[in-house]
């Protein structure tokens, strides 16, 4: 499998598509929309094998879901106390922002530095807003947007 770094994406319309990866689509439309409680449930109504919904299911999204997604990368350095992690995340959840992954290093001579990637679709208040209200986190010696668009 290719690094992600090395993943192309292209916009294709939906009637060159296989078969399987249109099944794939309604299926996970399925689950998302709560018509069926499981995959095993999405792929019996929409015929098609649980082996070609996972092979797709990663690969295929519809145009909406995907332009809709606000991703934002968020670098920062922090001091190594008790709880501060914790802290940050109550904070990055107070201003409505989802969580995506969290990357931590080992403390080294009392600082760490995370990464976050932050969905923001639906965020309270402006980015500016949020960067800020991070750096004031007494525990935060800096905070910066690394990268930020759809996903």
């Amino acid at each position: 499998m290719k690094n992600i770094a090395d993943q192309r994406y292209y916009l294709v319309r939906e009637d060159v598509l296989t078969d399987a990866m249109q099944k794939t689509l309604e299926a996970k439309h399925l689950l998302q929309t709560g018509v069926v409680s499981s995959i095993w449930d999405a792929v019996k109504q929409v015929d098609l094998s649980r082996s070609a919904f996972y092979k797709y299911r990663d690969a295929v999204f519809p145009f909406h879901s995907i332009v809709q997604e606000r991703i934002l990368t968020v670098f920062l350095q922090l001091e190594d106390r008790k709880g501060t992690l914790a802290r940050l995340l109550n904070t990055v959840t107070d201003a409505h922002c989802n969580i995506l992954t969290i990357h931590q290093t080992i403390p080294i001579q009392g600082r760490a530095n995370v990464t976050l990637s932050l969905d923001v679709t639906v965020m309270e208040g402006e980015l500016d807003e949020l960067i800020q209200r991070l750096k004031k986190l007494d525990f935060v010696e800096s905070a910066e947007v690394i990268s930020s668009g759809a996903l």
